[in-house]
């Protein structure tokens, strides 16, 4: 009984108000189907980590230090950036790269569209935010989750439950974001391009050897991306070599979705309420989407840039697609040349860049670590 009226004055109002913020994003993810897989044992773990003396996560309970399971998972998956390089190996199996390979000069719009990661970076320093806090926030901006938990947690960033939110978030919000930017910095005209898509068959051997190749090439222009690029292209490996189906749909399938769930959980336990309700968190969920903005802006801008040397003119809004959350944004891209043209495909073409905006995003992030020192 006593320890019962104990746990009942441990309640802090910063712990209720991560009840509400745990219960949201189950909300989002049951009722509006928001990256279920990751927003649901997020939100769950929000309300198990702000229970006080719940043993979820390590507490100093009368005096003695008791080792909570979250903690502890947190330590062996997350500390050591064992879970996103693992979830990476899932995300490489399900890519295929065909679009990109069959016109191989797409990848330019992926890299084009991580200049919101450095525009933010640039930025956060400028309000005051140390290098490395300063780029952990701004990866967000690669709409890529596992590369924002990996940068923030080689910082150790004290806001990792804050950036983890904000790059799930701004990816389950693609198609309610990008739209309206898109259209803002392109015209009708150009929204109504129509690009024609010849199939090309890609050579098997050409699938093969292009993980090896892009592995080996990040190694030695982005050093700091090997184990990022590496474990993405091992699981694209798996799934092109062809004797190794049966592990390749385990990658993509129970794979993925283990790890998921683990990292959704154990991400929670940077999210109790004293620490996660800050000014500062606030501030990183604004910079994450400022540099989700600025990717779309840039890969746009890009395409539009190129079109003033070409005759054959691209459509503006591939350029959008450059961004890491596939094939949210390839549709979304789709979708929006539907609209303007019942008879415009684009699908194909942002898959393309879409594609090469996964690799370009992993590979920025290991700019990043190259250019901030620890």
């Amino acid at each position: 009984m006593e320890q019962l009226f104990s746990s009942f004055l441990e309640i802090q109002w910063q712990n209720i108000v991560m009840w509400i913020i745990g219960g949201l994003l189950i909300y989002l993810a049951i009722k509006h189907d928001m990256e279920p897989s990751l927003l649901l044992p997020m939100g769950f773990g929000a309300i198990l980590v702000n229970l006080p003396i719940s043993g979820a996560i390590t507490q100093v309970i009368d005096g003695k230090t008791e080792v909570g399971i979250l903690t502890s998972l947190y330590d062996m998956g997350i500390g050591n950036e064992m879970f996103p390089l693992i979830l990476f190996i899932g995300i490489g199996a399900m890519i295929d790269f065909g679009p990109l390979l069959s016109n191989p000069k797409l990848l330019m719009f992926g890299a084009a569209a991580q200049f919101g990661i450095f525009f933010t970076f640039g930025l956060a320093s400028l309000f005051g935010f140390s290098p490395q806090e300063a780029a952990s926030a701004a990866i967000i901006g690669a709409a890529d989750g596992p590369t924002s938990i990996f940068v923030a947690n080689y910082y150790n960033s004290q806001n990792v439950g804050a950036i983890t939110i904000a790059a799930y978030s701004y990816m389950a919000l693609v198609p309610i974001i990008q739209p309206p930017v898109i259209k803002m910095i392109t015209t009708k005209k150009e929204r109504l391009i129509r690009m024609e898509y010849k199939a090309k068959e890609v050579p098997k051997i050409v699938k093969i050897l292009f993980p090896v190749v892009i592995t080996i090439i990040a190694g030695i222009f982005a050093p700091r991306s090997v184990a990022l690029v590496g474990f993405l292209m091992f699981g694209n490996l798996i799934r092109e070599c062809g004797v190794l189906n049966s592990l390749s749909e385990t990658a993509q399938k129970v794979l993925a979705n283990l790890i998921t769930i683990f990292l959704g959980i154990t991400i929670a336990t940077k999210m109790e309420g004293v620490a996660f309700l800050t000014g500062t968190t606030i501030f990183i969920l604004a910079l994450g989407l400022v540099a989700f903005v600025f990717d779309t802006v840039g890969g746009v801008l890009f395409a539009k840039f190129i079109n003033l040397f070409t005759k054959k003119k691209i459509n503006p809004m591939i350029g959008a697609a450059g961004i890491s959350a596939f094939p949210m944004s390839s549709r979304v891209v789709h979708k929006m040349g539907l609209k303007e043209d019942p008879h415009n495909f684009l699908l194909m073409h942002a898959a393309g860049v879409n594609v090469g905006g996964q690799i370009a995003s992993v590979i920025a992030g290991g700019l990043i670590l190259m250019l901030v020192v620890k």
